[in-house]
């Protein structure tokens, strides 16, 4: 008996000291992952909290800790199954961000159906919330989910390419990225060919080269590193840039902020009798001190020499920015350009790459919707501004990431870096970065664009199929209270602003009340807004893009517009306001692609296309129930019903013969 209660003791010892020391480890693990997510070393994060959860699996924020880690390093079928567990144990609670993370490696994986369920799911159930982080994460959704419409109608209607992914004397294990051929000469960065010393213990990107092979079409021979010139020790080299006589080069160099981040500047190096000189660092008109500035490409711009560059400087539209500066005769900059709105975002635009022939941007970014993370886009420079980006399409795109898009010299061949599914990889299957090209086709810009008479349905049918193409606006707008008759503003705009009323409307309709009749005025909101607002500006596109179309094919449209006034207020008033949103569907025509249809609208030439808007008289809507009492706006303003009665129309197209 003594010797078992000492055993018992002893064990009991035992239990509590494993227990302590088990409690000490966990927190010193959470402890190290948090310092390595702070310092952005998502690799070492995932380990820690993986340890931390083989040791108890149970607690819901270890998981959610782990999903983010493996997330952020790329590791999404890890990320996925923890995401799932905590979206099944939480509820949405305490992280209500679950189903929008979810979404995005579904879209990641490109699985879009699935990634659309998620991303509506997380915006019905958020779009109420009022902080400004939600905000922002509620607009990235609602594109989201029109991303994953286009997506699926990218990869059901693939470009007619086959794209080549370049072979181990180019890719390797490591990321390779940056390509650019000129002269049959592959130029690419790449962290393969690193050998650790005990001095050295960091990876350096270098800048390699590799020769066109005689023997077989589009492969290289082995590549070799660039001379010490070009390779500065302990230092991250990059993004080869070339001028067209091959007498000017730029560079990036970049040192490590931490594990994933860099802060980069321009160097560049002329050649001078018969050698490079060293590499000098841009002035501070390039390199913003403090500001990460990178990723340079040398080009023209109505043949003037311009420097095109992507930075997070002040004056951009958030993140990465891409900025273009003009060479003056001195070889001095002028002061860098922001490239605009159509082209940069609130989120990250990175790898410029321009076509002085075409007069095209080409770059990368992950808020324009697209396939995955980062979808290469092009935009057209016209009249001094870029015209609105297109996704060049699938399967040049991917759901992986998809960057540094640029052709040879010659224009027959196209190459980018992408860490697609196929890519060459040491642990993770899309950790790194490879090189694929493909055969530019021409008429190139065209081609690269969804043909929307993909069918043998005629393009007029096509056309009518959208009418009647009906528009919606908030009360009293555009231009409220005057008795105006035309407006300056775009329906693209007064579109958008009325979308982003979407929360004023819920709460307003809602208001007061309870249960099922809440969620029944709340569903009824959702529904107009999906499905008759953001309804009848997706046709409108739809519509535009047909037009282009037509025009292209030399064809005269007439197109009938009709506004509708309600007969609950002052008719002369009401009359005018509809003209004036007719009027600003007008304007959006004309703003179209920076103009586009300007030329054609009213166009007395008979041997040219024409477009000729036909104005219908202002019809009164039919008696409705809307109230039209001003104090009761739940009804009168807010209503599914009074909404509905603020509408122009398209009512009719036709070609003349």
């Amino acid at each position: 008996m003594f010797l078992y209660t000492n055993i018992h003791k002893l064990f009991l010892l035992l239990f509590f000291i494993t227990c302590r020391l088990s409690s000490q480890n966990v927190k010193e693990l959470i402890k190290l992952g948090t310092d390595a997510m702070t310092q952005k070393d998502y690799s070492s994060a995932a380990q820690y909290y993986n340890q931390i959860l083989l040791k108890d699996s149970t607690e819901i924020e270890h998981q959610f800790f782990y999903a983010e880690a493996s997330r952020l390093n790329y590791d999404f079928e890890n990320a996925l199954h923890w995401y799932k567990k905590v979206y099944e144990l939480d509820k949405e609670t305490t992280y209500p961000e679950v189903p929008f993370c979810i979404g995005t490696l579904f879209k990641n994986t490109g699985k879009y159906k699935e990634a659309k369920f998620f991303f509506e799911k997380y915006y019905k159930k958020q779009r109420l919330s009022k902080s400004k982080d939600s905000q922002v994460l509620l607009i990235k959704t609602k594109k989201e989910i029109e991303a994953c419409d286009l997506a699926e109608e990218l990869v059901t209607h693939p470009l007619n390419i086959d794209i080549y992914h370049l072979d181990s004397t180019i890719n390797s294990k490591a990321s390779e990225y940056a390509p650019f051929e000129l002269d049959s000469n592959l130029y690419f960065s790449s962290l393969k060919d690193f050998i650790p010393s005990d001095l050295v213990r960091e990876k350096y990107n270098k800048l390699f080269v590799a020769k066109k092979s005689a023997l077989k079409k589009y492969e290289f021979n082995m590549a070799h590193e660039l001379d010490s010139l070009f390779n500065e020790k302990e230092i991250h080299n990059a993004n080869t840039s070339f001028n067209s006589d091959f007498t000017k080069v730029f560079v990036s160099r970049c040192s490590s902020v931490n594990s994933s981040q860099y802060r980069c500047d321009i160097y560049t190096s002329i050649f001078k009798n018969g050698q490079w000189t060293s590499f000098q660092k841009l002035p501070s008109t390039i390199n913003r001190l403090g500001y990460n500035t990178t990723q340079p490409s040398l080009s023209e711009i109505n043949g003037r020499e311009t420097l095109f560059f992507s930075s997070d400087r002040p004056g951009g539209e958030g993140g990465m920015d891409i900025w273009f500066a003009s060479v003056k005769n001195d070889g001095t900059f002028e002061e860098p350009i922001n490239a605009g709105k159509n082209i940069n975002t609130i989120e990250d635009e990175i790898t410029p790459w321009f076509s002085k022939e075409s007069q095209t941007l080409y770059f990368s970014s992950t808020w324009h919707k697209g396939l995955g993370n980062f979808d290469i886009f092009f935009s057209k420079y016209e009249n001094g501004v870029f015209t609105e980006a297109v996704n060049m399409g699938y399967p040049i795109n991917s759901s992986y990431n998809d960057i540094y898009y640029n052709e040879n010299s010659k224009h027959d061949r196209a190459y980018f870096s992408s860490n697609r599914i196929g890519s060459f990889f040491d642990k993770k299957p899309t950790c790194c970065n490879d090189i694929y090209s493909f055969s530019v086709i021409y008429p190139k810009k065209d081609s690269m664009i969804i043909d929307s008479a993909i069918s043998q349905v005629p393009l007029i049918e096509k056309m009518k199929q959208l009418t009647p193409l009906t528009l919606f606006f908030h009360n009293d707008e555009p231009e409220p209270r005057t008795q105006k008759m035309t407006t300056t503003k775009n329906y693209k705009k007064i579109y958008e602003s009325y979308s982003m009323l979407i929360v004023r409307y819920i709460l307003e309709y809602s208001k007061g009340l309870k249960g099922t009749r809440k969620d029944s005025a709340i569903n009824a909101i959702d529904y107009f807004f999906e499905d008759s607002l953001d309804g009848g500006m997706r046709k409108l596109n739809q519509f535009a893009s047909l037009l282009e179309e037509a025009i292209l094919k030399g064809k005269k449209v007439n197109i009938t517009l009709k506004g509708y006034c309600s007969p609950l207020a002052s008719n002369d008033y009401n009359i005018n306001l509809a003209k004036r949103r007719i009027s600003s569907l007008i304007n959006y025509f004309t703003e179209y692609k920076n103009g586009k249809f300007v030329p054609f609208i009213n166009n007395l030439n008979p041997n040219e296309a024409n477009i000729h808007f036909v104005h219908e008289e202002i019809g009164e809507l039919k008696v409705t129930k809307t109230s039209d009492d001003f104090k009761d706006t739940r009804n009168s303003i807010y209503s599914p019903l009074a909404a509905s009665d603020r509408k122009i129309q398209i009512i009719m197209v036709d070609f003349e013969n």
